[in-house]
C-alpha cells in the first residue's frame, strides 16, 4: 500500500492543526505539502482556512473560548508564514478592505478573526484596529481605493458610528465604489439595512462568504 498522501490528505492535516492549536504540526504540514507539490493557495484556501472556520464553529458551538481561537489563529498563522512565500503571482487578489472596531468600543478579538478570514480568502487587508473614529474609515478607503469597509462592535452605545461612516462616504460622493459591512454581538441584518450597509455577517467565516458576495468574486 502506498504511503504518498493526496493533496486532501495535507488539506486535512493543516486543518486538524490548527483546530488542534498545534504551532509545530501546522509547519511540519505545510512543508510537507510544499515538497509534495500541492498548490500553497490551496494549501491555505481548503487546510489552513478551514481549521480557522472549524475553529470558528466550536467557538460559536461554546465548545472553544478565546484562549482556544487565538491559540489556533497562532497554528494558522505559523502555517500560513511557510505558505505564503510559494503562492504563485498569477493569484489575483479579491480586493482590498479596511477593517476596524468603530470609535468608543475597544474590543477587538471578534475583529481579529474575522481580519485572519479576510487574508486566508484573498483579501488585502489594511486593519485600523479599534476606537477608530468613522472619518478614519471613509479617509482611509479612499486613499487606498478600497473595495469594502468592515465594521465591527460589540457595544449597543456604539452602533451609530456605523451608520456615520455610511453617511460620510454618501457625503463623499464615495458611496458608488465601496461597500460596508457590519458585524458584531449587537448587530442584525435589520440594523445593517437600517444604515444602509451593504453587508452583514454574523461570524469570520460568514464574513467571507458575504465580502466576496459584494465585490462579485463568490
Amino acid at each position: 500500500m502506498s504511503n504518498i498522501k493526496t493533496a486532501d490528505e495535507y488539506f486535512k492535516e493543516l486543518s486538524e492543526a490548527v483546530v488542534e492549536m498545534d504551532e509545530e504540526r501546522a509547519v511540519t504540514a505545510a512543508n510537507a505539502s510544499l515538497v509534495a507539490g500541492v498548490d500553497a493557495y490551496d494549501a491555505i484556501q481548503q487546510g489552513l482556512s478551514d481549521g480557522m472556520t472549524r475553529a470558528g464553529q466550536l467557538f460559536e458551538d461554546e465548545e472553544y473560548f478565546i484562549p482556544e481561537l487565538l491559540m489556533c489563529s497562532d497554528a494558522m498563522y505559523a502555517g500560513l508564514e511557510v505558505l505564503k512565500p510559494h503562492l504563485k503571482k498569477t493569484v489575483v487578489s479579491r480586493g482590498t478592505v479596511v477593517i476596524g472596531v468603530i470609535e468608543g468600543d475597544t474590543h477587538d478579538i471578534g475583529k481579529n478573526m474575522v481580519r485572519i478570514m479576510f487574508e486566508t480568502g484573498g483579501f488585502n487587508v489594511i486593519d485600523l484596529g479599534r476606537d477608530v473614529p468613522p472619518q478614519r474609515f471613509v479617509d482611509t478607503a479612499r486613499d487606498a481605493k478600497a473595495d469594502i469597509i468592515a465594521l465591527s462592535t460589540l457595544m449597543t452605545t456604539t452602533m451609530d458610528g456605523m451608520g456615520t461612516v455610511v453617511k460620510l462616504l454618501n457625503e463623499s460622493n464615495l458611496r458608488d465604489g465601496i461597500k460596508v459591512m457590519v458585524g458584531g454581538g449587537p448587530i442584525s441584518a435589520g440594523f445593517a439595512k437600517r444604515i444602509g450597509a451593504d453587508g452583514y455577517a454574523v461570524n469570520a467565516s460568514e464574513a467571507v462568504k458575504v465580502a466576496r458576495e459584494l465585490v462579485g468574486n463568490g
